[in-house]
């Protein structure tokens, strides 16, 4: 291909002086921008969510703590029974923990209360029916372990 004079003939634009009254910082104002699509934010990076190696280790420690604190409160295994299901017990508790750490360090929260970094403030009355319940369920075990005696 050769090159050759280029056609710089202009029809319908006006002069630069004119043009640069009508400029923004982003570009041109005015009649003529063309209509533009508002911007959609996509996030790139995965969702977060636990992974079967760490759920695996919470589950199992989780169920075996609740057939300790089980069985020897259903069938009163003598008197070893009340120490074995206070292990259990124990245990169960030490996986609820650390599936709650496990589920914080990936963004999840308890339902009711703001997720984390949100700046929003925690209602009181769902921690004060967190804390009631959670206080019920021990008094549940404690009496029932003492029963055993």
């Amino acid at each position: 291909m050769e090159a050759g004079p280029r056609d710089t003939e202009q029809h319908d634009v006006p002069p630069p002086r004119q043009l640069a009254g009508r400029l923004s910082p982003d570009g041109p104002d005015g009649p003529d921008e063309p209509d533009v699509a508002p911007e959609v934010e996509v996030e790139l990076r995965p969702a977060r969510r636990l992974r079967i190696w760490q759920l695996a280790p919470i589950v199992t420690l989780a169920a075996v703590g609740s057939l300790m604190f089980a069985f020897p409160l259903a069938f009163e295994f003598g008197d070893g029974g009340a120490v074995v299901a206070m292990l259990g017990l124990l245990i169960s508790c030490c996986a609820a923990g650390w599936g709650m750490m496990a589920a914080r360090r990936v963004g999840h929260t308890w339902p009711g209360l703001p997720a984390r970094g949100s700046g929003d403030r925690p209602d009181w009355r769902v921690i004060a029916l967190y804390v009631a319940v959670g206080a019920g369920l021990v008094a549940l075990a404690i009496w029932r372990v003492a029963r055993l005696r």
